[in-house]
């Protein structure tokens, strides 16, 4: 069967840098930042970090109850950023609930402070009393698909991707292989994440997370940089409409960019340490599938996190693959790690770097460690250029690897 093409027609974010895809392309080529520190955490004991990247001013209150009541902030971010990504898409309502439109969609787990409040009332209580009946539904792990399904009435496929920090990146690219095969003509696809203190709390007692610039929240993270010191934590959604090629050509559709590439595997060996072999057979599998070489790739968007081992591992296996040639950043230094929502943020940000002509720079790459690959880092600013093939990469916990490829349309 002959793949059909897949062209990305409509976008929706709520990010630290941003809640419009002009609003995050410009901050991009601005260098701006959404890094804050959290004093609102001083009260958490034991707790090393206090930097974050908050979405502010997200309006969340224009969704009726009726459809709201299940959702916690997770769910809420979703709707938001699913909810613009339709209307930017100019999709009619008979499209959107047609069994031929489906929806690809995770996040890292369901809502943290729904499931902090269910939590202090069942064991203050020590019992059930008190909880709200949908209580469940805003904790449950696939709850940005399941309300996002009933938000909008979708009766196409419905694929939850509950992958941690892949779920935003596979979202994107199980809703480009459900197009490509026929399965679906168009999918709404993404991740989101909302702040919680636990989210940090994680990372923290894994020593992973960024507590020498508590004070400094300019200054970290700080990817592949010889003086980074771990991730900081974010939060955001991203949704992408993909549809099939000639059904948005036939509708005089927008179109941003095209998807044609997606490799995904496990590396099989452990739950947290990375792989630089599982990490570059992810990538290969993409060039694999779009049927081109390395060679076609003019910039990777790279996972980046500023984690010790997981940037020396990443760039090993991006020089292996990729080699030198190719532009490398990672733009977690403008919006902190999003955990679930970022690998559809960072699509997100490949069409504003295609659209408007510029690649974005790793903030607060000085000096790159040493037991870094040498590649082609973007340091200090971004660089105008018109970038043909955009390779973003994803890699999660559990061994999880994505690869996207996203080409300028043509």
């Amino acid at each position: 069967m002959t793949k059909r093409r897949v062209v990305i027609t409509g976008v929706g974010m709520a990010s630290p840098i941003g809640h419009t895809f002009d609003a995050v392309s410009q901050a991009l080529q601005r260098n701006q930042h959404g890094i804050v520190r959290m004093p609102q955490w001083d009260s958490v004991k034991d707790l090393a970090t206090r930097l974050a990247a908050p979405a502010p001013n997200v309006d969340l209150e224009n969704y009726p109850r009726k459809k709201s009541r299940s959702m916690g902030r997770v769910a809420m971010l979703a709707t938001y950023a699913t909810d613009h990504a339709i209307r930017d898409a100019g999709l009619d309502e008979e499209t959107v609930r047609s069994p031929r439109t489906g929806l690809a969609y995770g996040s890292t787990h369901g809502s943290s402070s729904a499931l902090e409040d269910f939590t202090r009332k069942l064991f203050s209580n020590n019992g059930f009393a008190g909880l709200a009946s949908t209580a469940y539904l805003k904790i449950m792990s696939h709850t940005c698909a399941a309300n996002l399904a009933q938000c909008f009435g979708i009766t196409g496929r419905i694929v939850p991707s509950i992958a941690a920090c892949a779920s935003g990146s596979q979202g994107v690219g199980f809703g480009y292989e459900s197009i490509c095969h026929g399965l679906q003509d168009v999918m709404l696809c993404g991740g989101a994440e909302e702040l919680h203190f636990v989210h940090a709390g994680v990372f923290d007692v894994m020593f992973a997370t960024s507590s020498k610039y508590n004070d400094r929240p300019d200054l970290s993270p700080r990817p592949f940089d010889a003086a980074r010191d771990g991730l900081v934590v974010g939060e955001g959604a991203g949704t992408l409409v993909l549809e099939e090629y000639e059904r948005a050509k036939r509708r005089g559709a927008r179109i941003y960019a095209e998807v044609v590439g997606f490799g995904t595997n496990c590396d099989g060996t452990h739950v947290t340490s990375p792989s630089a072999t599982g990490m570059g057979g992810a990538m290969r599998l993409a060039l694999q599938d779009a049927g081109v070489s390395s060679d076609h790739v003019d910039y990777v968007n790279a996972h980046g996190t500023a984690t010790e081992l997981g940037d020396i591992t990443e760039t090993l296996a991006t020089r292996e693959v990729i080699g030198e040639r190719a532009w490398f950043s990672s733009t977690k230094g403008h919006t902190a790690h999003t955990l679930g929502a970022c690998g559809a943020l960072e699509a997100i940000f490949a069409c504003a770097s295609l659209r408007d002509g510029f690649l974005p720079c790793t903030r607060n790459l000085d000096a790159v460690d040493p037991r870094c690959a040498p590649l082609r880092y973007l340091k200090h600013e971004p660089v105008a250029a018109r970038a043909n093939l955009i390779m973003s990469n994803n890699f999660a916990f559990g061994g999880i690897n994505t690869s996207l490829l996203i080409k300028r349309f043509s």
